[in-house]
């Protein structure tokens, strides 16, 4: 197995982070400082022609935790938080978030369940600046009528006000202050990533889905992005999960981590415990299995 290439650590925030942390909600005071289940999955089937892309799947994640899911190419990560975003119907099981069950997790209701995500392909308005990308991310928010925004004044003038200071907060938090009136299109690759997460936390989710946050980054790039996953855990309290094809980011950074091979969970525990499991090598390594059944990340 690879070994670990950094160790994440605390960066110095250039604003105080309590101001995002929603009424009710706090850090955590340490690992795996909350029990209850941010999200739980139970026997979670997918296919799609006939091709298996999730095989009875259980998982849980504790509120605070960052609980990342790895597995090689094809091994059903991105269909696994497709499922959980609502983008996919399974075809059996339930998805729990915050102590409500679905069949089928309604897409259009994600913010309001507290549920924010970022895609494996860059979704930014490239056209628009940093500052306005980052603020589309509160739009889920917004209470006032198309009257009121139209007009923009009484409620819709406090939510516009209210998104760009939540906004600016956010770009001092990620360090995107120099690039924060630039088109988000000019940035480099990395720092375009970054502009994405930070449109996902501006809406303060309690649950936020990142899937494949690092792909395509250079090892410089992954280690920043790595120190601003671990921070938004720790500063606001929110819980992450995290689909990712590097192991040696994942191992680095998350509490736990479940592994998939042709959509099935093969090894599920701390990251000690991933790292020596036979079957998850042998995943790596591209070992066969006598009951390989196909799949589809």
């Amino acid at each position: 197995m690879p070994d670990l290439f950094f160790e994440a650590g605390p960066i110095p925030l250039g604003v105080d982070p309590v101001a995002f942390v929603p009424a009710g909600r706090t850090a955590p005071v340490g690992e795996h400082a909350a029990t209850s289940a941010a999200l739980r999955l139970e026997g979670i089937e997918l296919s799609f022609g006939g091709v298996t892309a999730l095989s009875g799947v259980d998982l849980s994640i504790a509120k605070g935790e960052i609980r990342a899911v790895i597995g090689p190419n094809g091994a059903g990560k991105s269909s696994l938080v497709n499922v959980i975003s609502g983008l996919y119907r399974p075809d059996r099981g339930r998805v729990w978030i915050g102590g409500r069950s679905f069949g089928h997790v309604p897409t259009a209701r994600l913010a309001r369940l507290g549920v924010a995500r970022t895609f494996q392909n860059l979704a930014l308005f490239k056209g628009l600046s940093v500052r306005d990308n980052i603020v589309l991310g509160r739009v889920d928010a917004a209470r006032s009528t198309f009257v009121e925004q139209l007009v923009g004044l009484g409620r819709a003038r406090r939510e516009r006000e209210d998104a760009r200071a939540r906004a600016d907060a956010i770009i001092g938090f990620l360090g995107l202050g120099a690039v924060s009136e630039r088109l988000a299109g000019t940035l480099a690759y990395g720092l375009q990533k970054r502009v994405e997460l930070a449109r996902a936390l501006v809406a303060s989710p309690q649950l936020l889905l990142l899937d494949e946050p690092m792909a395509g980054m250079t090892v410089t790039e992954k280690r920043e992005m790595a120190h601003f996953v671990r921070a938004a855990r720790d500063e606001f309290g929110t819980t992450i999960l995290l689909i990712e094809h590097d192991i040696g980011v994942v191992l680095g950074l998350s509490d736990r981590v479940a592994v998939f091979d042709h959509g099935r969970k093969i090894a599920d525990g701390t990251p000690a415990e991933v790292r020596g499991d036979r079957a998850v090598i042998d995943a790596y390594l591209g070992v066969a299995h006598d009951d390989d059944t196909g799949g589809q990340a």
